[in-house]
């Protein structure tokens, strides 16, 4: 194997696949990036037992040649140390492997030699089936991510409430989070002949959402065995899915709603943020929030050693109960307005100890249910 590469590119790729590979496996393998030249590419993969994640530089980029290969073939180098020479070296890199595996990395007058593994050893890659796919955005799937992955449980006594269930249906895709206090829910159409529900992890979700940019290039999906694909033209992520039943989260939305009110949504954000200044000193984070005659909405916090914060706001309108007086978790209320993008939204109340619903007003595609905390 011979190649010379930009020194720009081959950063960027080994960053990259790197967001796979764990620090501490105990597998050789799993430490090390597969580098495979091609005729006309290069293409890199890093993986561990749960995310597998491959690029491809092309010979040229934007009519640019980035990449020469004079002799194909493949080597796996340890990715701590293939990355801190990439970003040492001064311009662009030589690489030659000998039979021996051993790779010789040169820039200018910068020789360094390291010993690789034998390319053979390294685990293959899953085979993608064509037949069932589905193909949206990229924009459209890192907002997706976005919206949905903050609210997945932070604890792993309940492995399958740390993904989110992606449901596939025909040329449609929902997306759901929940930690059963709160829940995310997106839903989009999309291109798709997949028929299914699968619980994919949040970390390779939010990975994957790094790695793309946020263009309008295509982006496929296929289902593989144990893993989901999420693949462009440079980029393959492998997600190993999250084997159990998610729960039925239909039967959390309540069936009537006794306060509906609309609002200026970043006036909320603002408001709630600034409650929560004190809210932390709680063990839930309470930010109440009262409704008085119908007229203002009342959004206060107090710590008892510190002090009390409390302001109103206007009620864009109102239908049913026109009082009320409820408890959240501030910090659920805060995450689920930044991701609102639309300029007002409409919360709906079930009571006072039943989950409210916040949604962008006129677009039911995205929601959030937010369960009440009890203040005593």
């Amino acid at each position: 194997m011979e190649i010379i590469i930009s020194k720009e590119y081959f950063n960027k790729a080994i960053t990259d696949v790197s967001k796979a590979i764990s620090n501490k496996t105990a597998f050789p393998f799993f430490s090390g990036i597969k580098l495979v030249a091609s005729t006309d590419r290069l293409t890199l993969i890093g993986r561990d037992s749960d995310i597998i994640i491959e690029t491809i530089i092309p010979s040229t980029i934007k009519v640019i040649q980035v990449l020469n290969v004079y002799a194909t073939g493949s080597v796996v180098i340890s990715a701590k140390y293939l990355l801190e020479i990439a970003k040492k070296l001064p311009n662009d890199i030589c690489i030659k492997v000998d039979e021996a595996q051993v790779a010789t990395i040169q820039s200018e007058e910068i020789v360094i030699k390291v010993n690789g593994f034998d390319p053979s050893q390294y685990p293959s890659i899953p085979e993608i089936y064509e037949t069932k796919h589905a193909e949206i955005q990229c924009s459209d799937l890192i907002e997706m991510v976005k919206q949905t992955t903050f609210a997945i449980s932070k604890s792993n006594s309940k492995p399958v409430l740390t993904g989110v269930h992606m449901t596939f249906a025909e040329n449609h895709l929902q997306c759901v989070a929940t930690n059963s206090q709160r829940l995310a829910l997106r839903e989009l159409p999309i291109i798709s002949n997949i028929h299914g529900s699968y619980i994919v992890p949040s970390t390779s979700l939010n990975h994957l959402a790094k790695l793309l940019s946020s263009d309008d290039r295509l982006l496929q999906i296929f289902l593989t065995g144990s893993y989901i694909v999420f693949q462009t033209k440079t980029i393959t992520l492998y997600a190993r899915l999250i084997e159990g039943i998610y729960p039925n989260v239909s039967s959390l939305f309540p069936k009537v709603w006794n306060t509906i009110i609309t609002m200026n949504t970043n006036l909320l954000l603002k408001g709630i943020d600034r409650a929560s200044i004190f809210s932390s000193e709680w063990k839930n984070n309470n930010v109440k929030l009262a409704i008085k005659k119908g007229e203002k909405l009342r959004i206060s916090s107090t710590a008892t050693e510190v002090g009390q914060i409390e302001e109103t706001q206007n009620i864009t309108t109102i239908n049913g109960e026109k009082e009320l007086t409820i408890s959240f978790d501030g910090r659920y209320l805060i995450e689920a307005l930044r991701e609102i993008k639309e300029e007002e939204i409409k919360i709906s109340f079930g009571g006072a100890m039943r989950p409210a619903l916040i949604e962008p007003l006129g677009n039911s595609s995205y929601v959030h249910l937010i369960s009440p905390v009890r203040t005593y």
